[in-house]
């Protein structure tokens, strides 16, 4: 279903941290609660491998950034998943604290062993939360309001929020777009874009169950193994 068609409720309730209250696809919820993807028996079409969930992390107790980046430098974020890796660069310029805070939480190896807890086929993945719920964050939030005509289109890499935080508000979770236009409204910071391994995150967005809808329950896990920063 074309999403950029559906009702601004329904889509702001889809990138929440998967709120429980909202139906939507919207990674406005990091509150979202979502069952862990368990070990699966067979190797799935997209050639991703199978492989167990890791046990849940701590919810909170990150700290926040001590400064911004430079503006005037170009950032990567390597993300390496079992389904391969995929490079994000980051829009330090027009999201400088979610920047900064994303580059202090990826070096103190906050996302090291996650998964993406929320795949809706043809919209997001979604990961990002230590508890693998939809729900966790790093105990800290930061703001960037996003400009009037921020775009989430395919490879964009956005915060999600809760429905009732203020546009631009980031914690920890995190989505890509998997559609062409997500046809979101300009409420999520703009985190960057993915530059590299585009082939990879359509891979993880094929493996979210098609029967659960919004709720974009993986069908099996995918894990972010670890994180790094370049550039800088």
């Amino acid at each position: 279903m074309p999403l950029p068609r559906r009702p601004l409720a329904a889509l702001i309730c889809a990138l929440a941290l998967v709120p429980i209250a909202c139906g939507g696809d919207d990674p406005e919820d990091e509150t979202a609660a979502q069952a862990p993807a368990t070990e699966t028996s067979e190797q799935p079409a997209t050639g991703c491998p199978t492989a167990k969930a890791p046990e849940p992390k701590q919810d909170g107790g990150a700290k926040p950034p001590a400064g911004l980046l430079d503006p005037g430098k170009i950032y990567g974020v390597t993300l390496k998943t079992t389904c391969g890796d995929m490079v994000i660069r980051l829009d330090q310029k027009t999201s400088p604290k979610t920047a900064a805070s994303f580059v202090a939480l990826v070096r103190s190896g906050f996302f090291e062993d996650t998964v993406f807890h929320r795949i809706v086929p043809g919209f997001v993945i979604q990961g990002g939360d230590p508890t693998g719920t939809g729900t966790g964050g790093p105990g800290y939030s930061t703001r960037d309001k996003p400009p009037a005509d921020a775009r989430y289109t395919l490879g964009t890499v956005a915060m999600a929020k809760s429905a009732t935080e203020a546009p631009g508000t980031a914690g920890s979770q995190f989505y890509i777009v998997t559609a062409p236009d997500a046809g979101l409204p300009p409420q999520y910071a703009l985190l960057g874009k993915v530059v590299s391994g585009l082939d990879v995150v359509r891979k993880i967005g094929e493996l979210g169950d098609p029967a659960s809808g919004d709720q974009g329950l993986p069908l099996q896990a995918v894990i972010l193994e670890s994180a790094t920063v370049s550039g800088g």
